[in-house]
């Protein structure tokens, strides 16, 4: 018991008591570390790939990035908005309901990975097709395809464990998770690419070998904390609390779902002009998710954080979290896009072998560089609209999003070229910060009175 009682504290942090700037950094290091992990094992996978397939498999995988983005992304989409009424029933102390929508998010999590296997393998081609994928990668685009579809269970599991341990203020877990399988990966994918010669399938192979292991050390997790031990009975749930968990959840799926489309449009305007273009695109693509990633970190953060104080209705204490983090995002822009503008060349060269390819990145780099600041803060006032539980608002930003990296792509890739996927990154950042910024306040607005009376 004394043992089970030791796991307990040292796993789950409660948001709702203490100093937030302590509790939110405290949990946003191992959380970003997490994320770096990640991005410098998808680095080193494209380093593995480019160097020992050359720039047609660099191109076909990069291709892949925007599809898979598509169905990942709705099921992460999903997990945080599953995992935000965790966190809510967890910071409003009620165990039994927190329980209970632990159970859901487990059975509605299993019907989801059955779907998207089903819906994903078959319309694989037609779906690459669509993107006017290069027929130079195609065959490359398939195989690296079915593989990592044929596994996407793995990376739900993950996902999906992951996210109920961040709800529960455990960022400790899926950092070990991801340490562990950022090695197991970069060693399979020099033993199957670089000994076995097996090509891009061999990458595919190591990603999902590697989310399994990530998702069973989550899980295991699970079980040792004592508040979330399941019963048989906590399976057997009323409609109304599925539908509270997809009425949170479904919006959060289609906003990460539409901005893929968005991306995809952008794609599909690239691939129109060559595989340097499709091998620039997927390099520039890298680096934004590198660059952005402290800023997206603190966001996750954020949502965790809002999420248990408003089911404690604590509401100033949301603002005061939110200061902590818009400036962590204010500095990792001045940190970080300085890189992007003053070393585009160094970055392209570093991954990217052709010199019309290095040519692109370079023009590319300098403008996301100038505007991440607007997709930095943008991480942080979505998330805490999310957090306190509103997905409409992020999902209708997602929509916003879509739609001006559409108009900006087709308006001005015929006139300036590939630095309109830039321009067209620029306006989606824009506008949905916008949004979301007008929606925190709109919300928060009458609870600050009611904060204010309640003080008085």
């Amino acid at each position: 018991m004394n043992k089970t009682r030791n796991v307990k504290r040292n796993t789950v942090s409660d948001f709702t008591t203490g100093d937030p700037k302590k509790l939110i950094l405290g949990f946003f290091w191992p959380m970003l570390l997490t994320s770096l992990l990640q991005q410098i094992y998808n680095f080193v996978d494209t380093v593995i790939v480019g160097k020992g397939l050359g720039d047609n498999a660099l191109a076909a995988v990069g291709n892949m990035g925007s599809l898979f983005f598509l169905i990942i992304g709705f099921s992460m989409g999903l997990s945080n908005g599953f995992g935000i009424m965790i966190a809510q029933s967890f910071g409003a102390k009620q165990y039994d309901l927190l329980r209970r929508n632990v159970a859901a998010t487990i059975q509605l999590a299993v019907l989801l990975t059955v779907f998207l296997t089903v819906v994903s393998i078959p319309l694989l081609p037609a779906a690459l097709r669509l993107l006017r994928t290069d027929e130079m990668i195609m065959d490359d685009s398939l195989r690296y395809g079915y593989v990592i579809f044929g596994g996407i269970f793995s990376s739900i599991a993950f996902n999906v464990a992951s996210c109920m341990l961040r709800s529960l203020g455990d960022s400790r877990t899926p950092l070990k998770a991801i340490f562990i399988s950022s090695v197991i990966n970069l060693g399979l994918d020099c033993f199957f690419i670089l000994v076995l010669g097996t090509g891009v399938e061999g990458a595919a192979i190591a990603t999902v070998i590697s989310q399994i292991v990530s998702a069973v050390i989550c899980i295991r997790q699970l079980f040792r904390i004592e508040m979330i031990r399941l019963n048989r009975s906590d399976f057997h749930n009323p409609l109304s609390l599925y539908y509270g968990l997809l009425k949170n959840g479904f919006p959060m799926a289609l906003m990460s779902s539409i901005t893929a489309i968005g991306c995809m449009t952008v794609q599909f305007f690239v691939n129109d002009y060559g595989v340097e273009y499709t091998s620039a695109y997927a390099i520039c693509g890298k680096y934004n998710n590198l660059f952005m990633n402290p800023a997206f970190t603190i966001g996750n953060a954020m949502s965790a954080y809002a999420s248990q104080n408003f089911g404690a209705k604590d509401y100033p204490r949301i603002r005061e979290g939110l200061k902590v983090c818009v400036r962590v995002s204010l500095i990792s822009f001045l940190l970080l896009g300085t890189v992007m503008i003053l070393f585009a060349h160094q970055l392209s060269t570093f991954l990217l072998e052709g010199e019309k390819a290095i040519e692109l990145a370079e023009n590319y780099l300098p403008i996301t560089g100038v505007s991440m600041i607007f997709v930095d803060l943008l991480f942080v006032y979505r998330s805490a609209v999310q957090g306190m539980g509103f997905p409409m608002f992020p999902m209708l930003s997602g929509v916003l999003e879509m739609l001006l990296r559409t108009v900006t792509i087709a308006a001005f890739m015929p006139l300036i070229g590939f630095q309109a996927a830039a321009f067209a990154e620029t306006a989606a950042w824009v506008g949905a910060l916008l949004l979301n910024l007008l929606a925190y306040h709109r919300i928060m607005a009458p609870r600050r009175v009611v904060a204010k009376l309640s003080a008085g």
